[in-house]
């Protein structure tokens, strides 16, 4: 059985912090985690022109990124039914597992092919990662330490931003581009050693008499909406017939599968749970969806030099982090809806601060400075999320509800950018400031419905 938090009021301020003696070794191993996932992601990034020079098969650029997302979701799925049964322990170590399995398949791989399976199978793992873990947070935190560890997971992702991308490039010049997914699995064991004890104390189920969904279906949902999401992804690589076939499948995919890994009533933004995982959604596929685009504009349209254009991102990351800081420090002081509606609407004002680069008498600082204040509001919003998701679900049920949550936001950017991609290249032809309006367009609609849904995420009384 499964010993529950102490869900008390901690004793003195200090005690809300959850590097204190009775949880260091665990908020590191977590937070390490983490961070050798971000920097695994965005180190990536920067090394696969190199990888394809170096293997050829340019065809499957695009899959390298597009297959372990569509991974990922069957991962989250998978780990969020069997934390629920058995706690977070086995599904832990198993995504790390696959995670290292992957990172070792593509860094020996021969070929191009191979390379992209090695990925699939990380990510499989790290969708399986990041769902245990927030059971973790959840089995193993009082809940007024909780804010402090979502802060904390923001805070993870900012030194992996700011120097990532160049540690990556100089491993990969003077090392050699294998190293770069090499590395990583040396750094995963000492990072896993220190959250054991935790994982000793969160095994077992969490015995409610809540019937669980059983684990075959909801794969099976998982792997059909994983494949849904990659036939979209590959339809805005293709033309004519075949992608609107892809598309069609894709869609036909999608709607089968989706409706039974999210809560019901969440396509109708029910108020509560399915209102939270909404909102997840939306200002994710806001958010993303735009900055897809910014280094691209700046570039292109202004001038910049990669290195000048990823202070964007790496402004965004570092006030992420800030935004996530805050509400760590809140202690419920602030009303959720609020900060979520506040997030949406700084992502909004993010957006338009991208668009107005288009004017060369505008400065580059205003978007550079906008784009910031997006990162804020992510920082803001997400870690109120994911509270509200834990606050939410019964116990019994937060490894299915932490997946739903994972899993509709990646659903959620894959279709924005299935929706903005195409878009975005077909009316490249007519008026390239109109090409980017557009695509801007439908990331600035998604952040607002973001703010109007934001209203429906806490329960009446």
């Amino acid at each position: 059985m499964t010993t529950a938090p102490d869900l008390a009021p901690p004793a003195g301020g200090a005690s809300t912090s959850p590097f204190v003696a009775r949880y260091r070794a665990t908020t590191l191993g977590m937070v390490a985690l983490i961070a050798l996932s971000a920097f695994e992601s965005l180190a990536v990034t920067t090394t696969m022109p190199t990888v394809v020079n170096a293997l050829g098969g340019i065809s499957l650029y695009a899959m390298a990124f597009a297959g372990p997302m569509a991974s990922s979701i069957v991962g989250m799925v998978g780990a969020g039914s069997w934390a629920d049964r058995r706690g977070p322990a086995r599904p832990l170590l198993t995504g790390v597992g696959l995670f290292v399995l992957g990172l070792l398949v593509a860094g020996a791989a021969p070929q191009m092919g191979v390379l992209v399976a090695g990925r699939v199978v990380q990510g499989l793992g790290s969708g399986m990662l990041i769902v245990a873990l927030y059971v973790v947070v959840a089995r193993v935190y009082p809940v007024r330490v909780r804010p402090r560890v979502f802060a904390a997971f923001a805070a993870a992702w900012v030194l992996p931003a700011v120097v990532g991308p160049a540690i990556a490039g100089l491993v990969a010049q003077h090392l050699g581009w294998r190293w770069v997914f090499l590395s990583v699995p040396v750094l995963t064991l000492p990072a896993l050693l220190a959250v054991r004890h935790a994982l000793r104390g969160a095994t077992g189920p969490a015995d409610d008499g809540v019937l669980r969904v059983p684990d075959r279906p909801r794969l099976v949902r998982a792997v059909g909406a994983g494949t849904g999401a990659l036939l979209l992804h590959w339809a805005g690589q293709e033309t004519g017939v075949t992608a609107a076939g892809a598309v069609v499948v894709g869609l036909g995919l999608l709607a089968v599968s989706v409706p039974g890994l999210l809560p019901r009533g969440t396509f109708r933004a029910a108020r509560g749970l399915p209102a939270v995982i909404v909102v997840r959604g939306l200002i994710g596929a806001a958010f993303f969806g735009a900055e897809v685009y910014l280094p691209l504009l700046l570039t292109t349209e202004r001038g910049l030099s990669p290195a000048q254009a990823g202070l964007a991102l790496t402004g965004a990351a570092v006030l992420w982090s800030t935004g996530s800081w805050l509400r760590g420090r809140s202690d419920d002081r602030w009303d959720d809806a609020t900060v979520l509606r506040l997030g949406a609407l700084a992502v909004t004002v993010g957006i338009a601060a991208i668009a107005v680069a288009l004017v060369p008498a505008i400065p580059v600082a205003v978007s550079l400075v906008g784009w910031g204040a997006a990162g804020l509001g992510m920082g803001l919003a997400y870690p109120t999320l994911s509270l509200l998701t834990l606050s939410l679900a019964p116990p019994a049920e937060h490894g299915t509800a932490s997946s739903a949550l994972q899993v509709n936001e990646a659903l959620s950017i894959a279709l924005v950018l299935a929706v903005s991609g195409p878009l975005f290249a077909a009316l490249l032809t007519v008026a390239v400031p109109l090409a980017y309006l557009a695509t801007l367009g439908v990331a600035t609609a998604s952040a607002l419905v973001a703010a109007v849904v934001a209203g429906r995420v806490t329960v009446r009384a």
